[in-house]
């Protein structure tokens, strides 16, 4: 979530894709530097000075890395190439508009930020190469999932519910209680929708180890069914460990454009293609040429559909912001049952001791955006359905430094009691 545009600098020429200038002479697989570029944090104080740094934007073809609150005195964050730091500045200063710079030098932070390892390093004891203290490729997670199914076949069933583009498989991990032949209400929790957020799978996986194999929250399986699916866009969850660790898209290819990928937030059926899209195939908020284009989107709603008398809650996990958003996102309107919705989130999030975050409404508390999974989650009849920005707040953005994965983890954890108790009496 949280952007609209990525359009990087390279040499001097303004490339609308840093994926596709790269692969136009061949070297897709190297991993792009951002040495010099700069994550500027920007305070709005009126709607002129919004115009002011949307004009600004669109010139330089500067990345929007978080876009402004719909108040005034809003911040917003922007990723500027070196080569144009020095006119913006000229520019922001001209227009009375100031600026801090929150980080000094991109690549530095990707690099100290980056997982221990990029390759699986199987722990024989273990059985898996799983840990929750730094970032893992795809090969390590679905070894993680095959490893949970084979050893719990009582607890963990491991559904291939399609394939990504490029071909991977799509998992998602159903846990339950083999105790119970009854059939129970559901809760549903995806991550890795947008790539570059990668706290997203890791939480994702951090809740399938609680519930598996941790016997003190058994409770958890007693009167709840649970469907977890860790990385929903694999594809590009992979090119940015490889090729570009900003990658937020599908890595579909196009015959008639050059630029790759479509944003899978922006992908589903319900107001697919309002407000806070793009029918430019560059945009990082590119919806495709209809709504479920992507074999990952569609493959997830024929799954979700297929179980929507079951599923009653929705959770989909993104990055950053701090944020519990409730629907409607299309555009700021207000279902029915809000109340019931924002009752519920905000007793979830009052188990959080270590981080702040906001609850409301995604387009009043941030902005629209059509085409978004938690809308059309609530669209099919899934009453409960929520999109949870994680930490950090901007210090470092969607490059949130391994570190930081176990007390996100652990202080998201016990919010689950809170969603169980309610889906139980569904």
């Amino acid at each position: 979530m949280l952007t609209l545009l990525v359009l990087l600098v390279f040499s001097s020429v303004f490339a609308a894709d840093p994926s596709a200038a790269t692969e136009e002479v061949g070297i897709d697989e190297k991993a792009l530097s951002y040495s010099g570029f700069q994550v500027w944090s920007i305070t709005i104080l009126s709607n002129g000075e919004r115009e002011i740094l949307r004009k600004i934007t669109e010139q330089y073809n500067v990345e929007v890395w978080k876009e402004p609150k719909t108040d005034k005195a809003a911040a917003t964050e922007l990723l500027v190439a070196p080569q144009v730091q020095k006119e913006l500045k000229v520019k922001l200063t001209q227009a009375n508009i100031s600026y801090v710079i929150k980080i000094n030098d991109l690549q530095t932070t990707i690099d100290n930020g980056t997982a221990k390892h990029n390759t699986s390093s199987i722990n024989t004891k273990a059985g898996h190469s799983m840990d929750w203290t730094s970032y893992h490729r795809l090969v390590d997670i679905y070894g993680y999932l095959s490893y949970l199914a084979s050893t719990y076949p009582g607890r963990v069933e491991l559904i291939n519910i399609g394939t990504s583009y490029e071909k991977r498989p799509l998992y998602v991990v159903r846990i339950f209680n083999c105790s119970s032949s009854v059939v129970k209400p559901a809760i549903w929790i995806d991550g890795g929708i947008h790539a570059r957020e990668w706290i997203s799978p890791a939480l994702a996986t951090y809740i399938i180890r609680q519930l598996v194999e941790v016997p003190a929250n058994e409770a958890l399986l007693t009167n709840v069914d649970w469907y977890i699916m860790p990385v929903m866009n694999p594809d590009g969850y992979e090119y940015t460990h490889t090729s570009n660790r900003l990658w937020r898209k599908t890595r579909s290819v196009m015959s008639w454009t050059s630029c790759r990928g479509v944003d899978p937030n922006r992908n589903f059926g319900y107001k697919w293609g309002g407000l806070g899209t793009s029918t430019n195939p560059c945009s990082e908020v590119y919806k495709g040429t209809s709504a479920f284009t992507e074999p990952e989107t569609l493959a997830t709603s024929n799954f979700i559909k297929s179980k929507a008398s079951s599923i009653k809650l929705y959770l989909t996990l993104h990055s950053y912001g701090q944020s519990a958003l409730i629907p409607w996102g299309y555009d700021v309107v207000y279902p029915s049952d809000y109340s019931d919705m924002l009752t519920l989130a905000k007793a979830a999030v009052a188990k959080f001791s270590k981080y702040r975050y906001s609850v409301g409404n995604s387009a009043a508390l941030y902005y629209p955006a059509a085409g978004g999974s938690d809308d059309w989650a609530k669209s099919i009849g899934i009453k409960y359905s929520y999109t949870f920005e994680l930490s950090d707040t901007g210090a470092y953005g969607f490059l949130l430094p391994a570190s930081n994965i176990l007390p996100v983890c652990q202080d998201f954890f016990p919010a689950l009691d809170v969603f169980a108790a309610k889906v139980a009496t569904l």
